[in-house]
């Protein structure tokens, strides 16, 4: 069996971040450790957060699924890639009339928080592209006219190649950014999940915390390590979602996490969470580690 190149870590940290697909859950199943991790550190007065870059849902349908899966949540406990994406674009380009690649949830949330929207090409200033399960030629073409031939500046939502399905996955934002890319050879000039600042800005925010005192926790390489690195967040990486071993080890050291562990169940010290149970010496170990830590 080949080695991790880092153990867990060896101490609790002052709060916490942890992604969603493929971390905290796959599917409709909590993944191992998830609930009772995120339990015991609630119990220990560590701040937790939820950060997702899959736009397709609200933060309160995140909220509900993490509470019916055990781990309770409101809205508050939830940032999404639609929440730094709507925050850049009223920033960056306020009053911009915007073409939308996107699903109706991205339309209506972006004109809920006062853009202005079209379908015509000639009067976009802004294509605003995400994750698009009815992603078609049309949209493409609409994009493409209005980057090409009329000027359009092009933002995105995420960088994520695919999103984790128990299924095997499904194309995410930059599939449609790619396509969008191509025909029309411009680059985005911001994509705004994480790794992007703006994600960490509000992740930092929502938790009231300084980046040094927060871990990181996802499954991602280039989203999730990268943005704790570039952002000074202490970076976990669990092995039950997108990233192999492998991949660990051939990673850049932008995207080089600080520990390696199987499963969320070896995210606290000494591996207090394994196997268990609500009330065991186990966890009253990890409770008294998180205390003492």
């Amino acid at each position: 069996m080949t080695r991790l190149p880092h153990a867990r870590p060896p101490s609790i940290f002052g709060a916490y971040a942890f992604d969603l697909d493929g971390t905290i859950y796959l599917g409709e199943a909590a993944l191992p450790g998830a609930v009772e991790s995120v339990a015991t550190l609630r119990r220990a007065g560590r701040p937790v957060v939820f950060v997702t870059n899959k736009p397709i849902f609200t933060a309160e349908d995140y909220a509900t699924k993490l509470s019916r899966l055990g781990i309770p949540a409101t809205r508050a406990d939830v940032v999404t890639a639609t929440d730094s994406f709507v925050a850049y674009l009223a920033n960056a380009h306020g009053g911009a009339t915007l073409l939308v690649v996107g699903e109706p949830l991205m339309h209506r949330t972006l004109a809920e928080a006062g853009f202005a929207l079209t379908t015509e090409p000639r009067a976009a200033d802004v294509v605003a592209v995400s994750f698009d399960r009815t992603f078609d030629y049309a949209k493409l073409e609409a994009a493409y006219r209005a980057i090409r031939l009329h000027g359009a500046r092009l933002v995105a939502s995420n960088p994520d190649p695919y999103c984790p399905t128990p299924e095997g996955g499904l194309p995410d934002c930059a599939a449609m950014l790619a396509a969008i890319e191509a025909c029309t050879g411009a680059v985005a000039a911001a994509v705004t999940g994480k790794p992007s600042q703006q994600m960490a800005d509000a992740v930092l925010e929502r938790l009231g915390a300084g980046a040094a005192e927060v871990a990181l926790v996802g499954d991602r390489l280039l989203t999730d390590m990268v943005m704790a690195r570039r952002s000074g967040m202490h970076s976990v990486l669990v092995l039950t979602g997108a990233t192999s071993l492998a991949d660990v080890e051939a990673a850049s050291d932008e995207s080089r996490p600080d520990y390696v562990i199987p499963d969320l169940r070896d995210l606290l010290p000494d591996g207090a969470l394994c196997n268990t149970g609500r009330g065991s010496a186990g966890e009253e170990r990890a409770e008294r580690s998180v205390r003492d830590g």
